[in-house]
């Protein structure tokens, strides 16, 4: 067999749904929805309506939002279409082995755990800083020694509390979905708790006034405005990771991924404007917007409230996407393309503990020892990778006559919203800092390397066991 032909075989669906037939189906269409939003969810409702709007949009920081949700749901109903038509593990992944065959696969793979296990990391460092913070104000320091990453210069050696956050949730994921995916729930109706008590309190301080002008940055800013927050809405896409545990997918995967992109729209929309109305747009280019803004209003005492709901927004972020990215890890050892032993259930829970285990140690030791300062960009490059590559697998999946989806959901406009899709990520992503995408260039560099020496002759396609 040629190289060529090596690289651009395809997997096919039906040898996905027997192996992923040992994972329990108990997941239903609330617990997608509210999977996406602990992750979409998270400390940027609190901070990014009034920073955006102080910088680039003004009081129209609303129609910003709604910008950017409609450029994200192009790609939303694209990823919509592939989980109701391929309901396995592994989202992009096992979309792109399907569709254009094992190499792309693995790029679109190794771009998702680039983006899913540095954004768990990223988000375990910002959660044990609002934790340290939190304890802090009843007595309780942890020494500066176990409360950064390795800098010795700055007296830092290791940020423990990340450490413990993600040691404490991957033990909760490994007692099985059931319980994992309850607290998860639980969690999220906290958190939509305390966003909408901020929404229903600040509405009673709104002045209209401040709303005047409405525009002041011009439509230019509007647009500017949209494509700083339309990170805010990534991470609906971890949903399709779990689509192998979903009661029917056919019906659920689609409801989860835009019931999620939805609720978080409103939920941004009505921070912003309430935001906006409370304090002049001018005021608000601080750190904590949200709570500056009930500060001004004499409501001291919701700044406890909101350190709260950061924790736990973070704290879902990292259950979910954890979760996720576990199912990633499994998916990828049960193709061979990494060590098989990745894709072993645990007997009792019919879940992939090896693989959780294997991502818990990465994510663990990189929020524990390194700065993840300058690496948050590489989250957003993976993700608009994926992005980009299923938004145009949509019209060769179409094609597919041996892929039945008569039943399931199907992007409207076919083919020009697919393409409109693709174009808008080409789009964000040419606005992406030269130095993110040298970075990311050397990550696909080492994945090109650990595929062509292990993966392309390990791969279940070449016939191994």
């Amino acid at each position: 067999m040629g190289i060529l032909n090596r690289i651009l075989r395809k997997e096919s669906l039906e040898r996905y749904l027997d192996s992923d037939n040992h994972l329990e189906r108990i997941i239903g269409t609330k617990d997608l929805i509210a999977m996406g939003i602990g992750v979409v969810i998270g400390t940027g409702i609190f901070i990014l309506p009034g920073t955006v709007a102080a910088t680039h949009s003004g009081p129209a920081i609303t129609i910003s939002f709604i910008l950017a949700a409609i450029v994200c749901s192009t790609s939303a109903l694209c990823y919509a279409e592939f989980s109701s038509a391929l309901p396995v593990a592994g989202s992009a992944y096992s979309f792109g082995n399907v569709i254009f065959g094992e190499l792309i696969g693995w790029i679109l793979g190794w771009a998702l755990i680039l983006e899913y296990m540095l954004a768990v990391a990223a988000v375990a460092t910002g959660w044990a800083s609002y934790f340290n913070s939190f304890i802090a104000g009843f007595g309780i320091h942890i020494p500066k020694a176990v409360s950064g990453p390795f800098n010795p210069a700055q007296g830092t050696y290791v940020n423990l509390t990340a450490i413990l956050i993600v040691l404490f949730i991957s033990f909760l994921l490994s007692r099985g979905v059931q319980a994992s995916i309850r607290l998860n729930n639980i969690m999220v109706y906290l958190k939509i708790a305390i966003i909408l008590l901020f929404v229903i309190v600040g509405a009673f301080f709104v002045k209209p006034a401040n709303w005047n002008p409405y525009m002041p940055f011009g439509i230019k800013g509007v647009f500017t405005g949209a494509s700083t927050v339309f990170f805010a809405y990534l991470g609906f896409d971890v949903i399709a990771s779990s689509a192998a545990e979903v009661k029917n997918p056919k019906r659920s995967m689609p409801a989860g991924i835009l019931g999620t992109l939805s609720i978080a729209t409103v939920l941004y929309i009505a921070v912003a404007a309430v935001l906006t109305g409370m304090v002049k747009y001018t005021k608000l280019d601080v750190g904590n917007p949200v709570s500056y803004a009930m500060q001004l209003a004499h409501q001291d005492w919701f700044a406890g409230i909101i350190a709260l709901g950061a924790l736990i927004g973070m704290f879902t972020m990292i259950l979910s996407t954890t979760f996720s990215s576990s199912r990633l890890i499994y998916s990828i050892g049960r193709d061979g393309l990494l060590p098989a032993s990745l894709s072993k259930l645990d007997e009792k829970t019919h879940t992939p503990k090896v693989a959780l285990y294997a991502v818990t140690i990465v994510i663990a030791l990189t929020s524990g020892f390194v700065s993840l300062d300058q690496l948050a960009n590489l989250v957003n490059i993976g993700t608009l990778v994926a992005f980009t590559v299923v938004s145009l697998g949509v019209i060769p999946l179409r094609r597919r006559k041996d892929i039945d989806n008569s039943k399931g959901f199907k992007v409207p406009f076919y083919p020009v919203l697919p393409i409109v899709s693709v174009v808008l990520c080409l789009i964000m992503l040419s606005q992406l800092s030269l130095e993110t995408w040298v970075a990311s260039g050397i990550w696909f560099l080492i994945g090109l390397i650990i595929y062509f020496s292990y993966g392309i002759k390990h791969s279940k396609l070449s016939g191994n066991k």
